[in-house]
């Protein structure tokens, strides 16, 4: 993995999480991958698999072993429906949690969606160094957690502090 600066971004892996969609129905894969490359990052997976836990954990857990990706973000499979099951799938991964990604998202969703944003489950942590972040499944979502949190935090520039440049001190501390 090459290590993050102003111009080489980041390397992304990004999963879609859907028993309905497929890959070229993926609106919400499609413009993540969008945002995260007009910011200078580099996709080097996209996928899509079904709402059931073990096939999400079995692609993430690919992802969180493959030294070439530095940050998985997901979208999908965060509310309380149906086989909605990101959550349960990813917590069991972590090494630590990023408790405030989801909070963070909940306020700011709430000025856009009111108090629905308490049916959103984002969640956000960090297992073998990679950064792993869990978005709903609406593109209103994916833009809201990209362009008010995501997008500065994996901006080696953002100030005071980002996590682009924490993630050479997770590999170096021997998570990986």
């Amino acid at each position: 993995m090459i290590a993050p600066t102003a111009t080489n971004g980041l390397t992304i892996a990004i999963l879609t999480i859907s028993d309905t969609r497929t890959l070229k129905e993926d609106t919400s894969g499609a413009l993540l991958e969008e945002l995260a490359t007009a910011d200078g990052h580099q996709v080097v997976a996209r996928n899509l698999v079904r709402d059931d836990i073990y096939a999400v954990r079995a692609v993430v857990s690919a992802w969180i072993a493959d030294e070439a990706v530095a940050v998985i973000v997901t979208t999908g499979g965060t509310g309380f429906t149906g086989r909605d099951s990101t959550p349960e799938a990813l917590k069991p991964l972590f090494d630590k949690h990023i408790d405030g990604f989801g909070e963070l998202f909940r306020q700011i969703s709430y000025d856009e969606i009111g108090s629905s944003t308490i049916q959103s489950r984002a969640v956000g942590g960090l297992a073998n160094a990679t950064l792993i972040f869990a978005l709903p499944g609406s593109s209103n979502a994916v833009r809201t957690g990209w362009e008010k949190i995501l997008r500065s935090q994996l901006d080696i520039n953002n100030k005071p502090c980002n996590f682009a440049e924490l993630i050479p001190r997770f590999r170096e501390s021997g998570q990986r």
